[in-house]
């Protein structure tokens, strides 16, 4: 999504505003979280591990079923103006824009068989557009929790996870996989989400960067990205086919110790793409391990290996990304990486409080000497995933 930000609206602002647009009272409010992923990036899609979280900032939407098939959409998110569609006549690649997020959501649903009937849909979000804190799956999650609901389709949060994965794949036109969702339908107060992206198996464990006497930061390049764009596309790409020549189903199944021999095997771009999936999911259990034996004030040589490998091996960094985390580093952050798909976005900075001020301001001075758009610097905490607000 490439429109600006706007403020947090409270949900009785949104839920007034609903009924001066369309007339009547939503049936109710839905939200689901952004989410900062820790550690394991473009594991996902290789059926590895990740281990994001969702947080504070989230997509808020109010719904109110119709009677007809029509859906009618709008956006407190810059000037978009209504959008109007007929839920009984959705295809892949004929919505763009914000749009095709929610209505993609309403066609796999379908197509799961579904019945989904026309709505009317207020949409509002204080998640980070382009910012890698996955402010596109947040709708895309509130809007199935509602329709979960209205509907009662009675569907679990894995079928959820798979059914948003098939609108972002398959209507979207975005190759991504189950992480963003998972954290968004499954996050808990407190906790990161270790996912295996094989099974959708799920653990919660605890990050507890405040009592450590840390803060994460997240550090908004505004280098805005996009999922459906080459780049992400490709790298999905040369990991399918270091699998197939590797012979295994997927990456996932390439241990550490198998790397010197698929060096042999493959050219050097695959090869440096396979490196870093297989080092990443190493990373990943590893710091499940640690945070569960020792807390999140022993995970910054980890995050800061995440970053170089992405940097380096799958070449998905920018210099302000890069810029960002060299100098928290060298202002007091105990690790840093970028988090998110790449190419732009954010990246996060495990920090001890005291020292919080200072990489704030080592970072703005940087950017602003550098010639960068001055990034936005804001706190995570684990929250709770999606839910009916009101």
């Amino acid at each position: 999504m490439n429109t600006t930000n706007r403020a947090d609206t409270p949900p009785d602002s949104l839920i007034s505003r609903f009924e001066v647009t369309f007339g009547a009272a939503p049936d109710g409010v839905w939200a689901a979280p952004g989410r900062v992923n820790l550690i394991g990036e473009h594991t996902d899609y290789n059926q590895g591990f990740v281990l994001p979280f969702a947080i504070e900032k989230r997509a808020r939407t109010a719904v109110r079923l119709r009677d007809d098939s029509t859906v009618r959409l709008l956006s407190t998110i810059g000037d978009q103006g209504l959008v109007e569609a007929d839920a009984a006549a959705l295809a892949p690649g004929a919505v763009t824009g914000w749009a095709k997020y929610p209505l993609g959501v309403v066609w796999a649903l379908q197509q799961h068989g579904i019945k989904v009937p026309g709505f009317d849909l207020l949409l509002d979000s204080d998640v980070p557009l382009g910012a890698g804190l996955s402010s596109s799956h947040a709708i895309e999650c509130a809007l199935i929790t509602a329709l979960n609901e209205l509907t009662g389709a009675g569907l679990s949060a894995e079928e959820m996870v798979m059914l948003t994965q098939r609108a972002e794949n398959a209507f979207v036109g975005a190759p991504t996989g189950i992480m963003d969702q998972s954290a968004s339908l499954r996050g808990a107060s407190g906790h990161a989400v270790f996912l295996d992206c094989r099974d959708q198996a799920v653990q919660l464990v605890p990050f507890e960067a405040q009592e450590a006497g840390l803060v994460l930061l997240v550090i908004d390049t505004k280098v805005s990205h996009s999922h459906a764009d080459g780049g992400y596309s490709s790298r999905r790409a040369s990991c399918e086919l270091g699998a197939q020549i590797l012979g295994v189903s997927a990456l996932r199944d390439v241990a550490v110790t198998d790397l010197q021999n698929a060096r042999g095997l493959l050219d050097p771009t695959t090869f440096r793409r396979v490196h870093h999936i297989v080092t990443e999911n190493d990373r990943v259990l590893q710091t499940v391990d640690t945070l569960r034996a020792h807390g999140a004030a022993h995970i910054g040589d980890l995050l800061d290996a995440s970053h170089a490998s992405m940097r380096d091996d799958f070449e998905i960094s920018c210099p302000e990304l890069n810029l960002a985390v060299d100098k928290a580093r060298t202002n007091g952050a105990i690790g840093a990486r970028m988090t998110g798909g790449g190419f732009g976005g954010s990246a996060i900075a495990l920090t001890p409080v005291q020292d919080e001020q200072q990489v704030r301001d080592a970072v703005i001075l940087a950017f602003a000497a550098a010639g960068f758009t001055r990034p936005e610097i804001f706190s995570v905490t684990p929250s709770a995933g999606a839910a009916r607000t009101s």
